[in-house]
């Protein structure tokens, strides 16, 4: 859990201004839902290893007995939690107000989430998600719409030349298959796919022996990793996916993930990178339990991490309506990318500290400020101390670009108004 600083403050709501702003354009709507949901919710067995890392509310009323005898069981302890996502409230929220919603529902959620996880840079027990999602619509347009979307927030915010790694719940299934894992050992395996990037093809296969996996299947496997592979450049599209797949793969998946590409080369006719901005990736694997189809990670050149991630979760709103409903979504890493621009996500609007003498009268003060007000400017009020030079600094430190003392008499049009250097 963090405080954050005036500065820090302003930086994080000028981002999150961005955000919201060019989400909006995109069509979504955005909605609130409440930071508790109810235990059996959150533990549905649809958040993955979020589920885990969940904080649960004790219920009111227990005495120690009580929780002594609940001891091994949580769910008899808590009633509530604090949500670990913003999916799992979503689906919560679409089955509670569909008949008030459109059949095809673009929703944002910006808002703090918590998890118990063992603190360390990039990841903290409280942070903020900024999602974006489609419910019902379970054609390829959806998914280009959020891509769009979130292409186009990063280049608002300053990143151009962000990628997009792509691939599909349904291809992976369909390649452990052909290569011949059982399904009780899949999500195991996955878990070992999910590292090729990491420990490479000999690790992966090292790893899947250690496992147990059927030796056969690992075998399979690490001969289709070891491939000869074509240096040939192939933009995103059916040759492409198909190359980097095994024969087997149902053509209605590939079709789906060509659809977005089509869409996307109209989405963005004029692109910093050259092409459609996705990239195929056969072993891209997202650890999520509810993903159901498409799956997708935000990369950006400046950086060896992901930057947001997302895919499709067709069975989730289900457990909660009694019927299927498409639904996929998009969430940027805001937290990474606040510590990646830094700087860059200073103001735009001048911010200027009047240095006024003690003898200055107020209504002179107020007349000042509200000139450079009615200009555009942000402005803050400070009585000349004796050392001016940490004044300026501190001021520079809160975000401050500039400053003009103020002496009584001075007309407001004859104001210096001088940078902070």
């Amino acid at each position: 859990m963090r405080d954050f600083l005036p500065a820090d403050k302003a930086r994080r709501e000028r981002v999150l201004a961005v955000i919201r702003s060019r989400y909006r354009v995109h069509g979504f709507d955005e909605i609130e839902t409440p930071v508790l949901e109810d235990y059996d919710r959150l533990h549905a067995g649809i958040g993955g290893d979020n589920e885990k890392l969940a904080f649960n509310v004790l219920k009111r009323g227990l005495d120690a007995d009580a929780v002594r005898a609940a001891a091994d069981d949580q769910a008899r302890l808590s009633d509530l939690g604090l949500r670990y996502d913003l999916t799992v409230p979503l689906a919560r929220f679409y089955a509670t107000h569909r008949a008030e919603l459109p059949s095809v529902f673009r929703s944002i959620q910006i808002a703090p989430v918590w998890r118990a996880e063992r603190p360390q840079k990039g990841r903290y027990r409280q942070f903020v998600q900024c999602d974006i999602d489609v419910i019902g619509d379970a054609s390829a347009r959806a998914e280009a719409e959020l891509i769009a979307a979130t292409l186009d927030t990063l280049d608002a915010l300053g990143l151009e030349g962000a990628m997009v790694r792509i691939n599909d719940r349904r291809a992976l299934d369909a390649m452990l298959d052909v290569f011949g894992f059982a399904p009780p050992e899949r999500p195991g395996v996955l878990i070992t796919i999910d590292k090729l990037d990491k420990i490479g093809a000999d690790g992966v296969e090292a790893e899947l022996r250690e496992r147990g996996a059927t030796a056969s299947a690992v075998d399979a496997f690490a001969a289709f990793l070891r491939r000869p592979q074509t240096l040939e450049y192939r933009p995103y599209g059916e040759g492409q996916i198909r190359k980097a797949l095994p024969a087997g793969v149902p053509d209605e998946v590939i079709a789906h993930l060509v659809g977005i590409g089509e869409a996307m080369a109209a989405a963005r006719p004029v692109d910093p990178i050259p092409g459609v901005p996705l990239v195929f990736d056969p072993f891209l694997v997202r650890g999520m339990g509810y993903y159901t189809g498409t799956i997708f990670e935000l990369a950006h050149p400046s950086v060896s991490y992901s930057l947001g991630g997302g895919g499709r979760y067709d069975g989730m709103i289900g457990r909660f309506l009694g019927q299927d409903v498409p639904a996929v979504g998009f969430s940027i890493g805001f937290e990474r990318i606040v510590d990646l621009l830094g700087d860059a996500a200073q103001a735009d609007t001048p911010a200027i500290v009047l240095v006024h003498d003690r003898d200055v009268p107020v209504a002179e003060l107020l007349a000042h400020k509200a000139a450079l007000v009615a200009a555009g400017s942000r402005v803050r009020l400070e009585q000349r101390p004796k050392n001016l030079k940490a004044l300026l600094e501190r001021a520079a430190a809160d975000g401050y670009t500039a400053f003009a003392a103020v002496a009584a008499g001075v007309n407001p049009a004859a104001l210096e108004v001088r940078p902070l250097d």
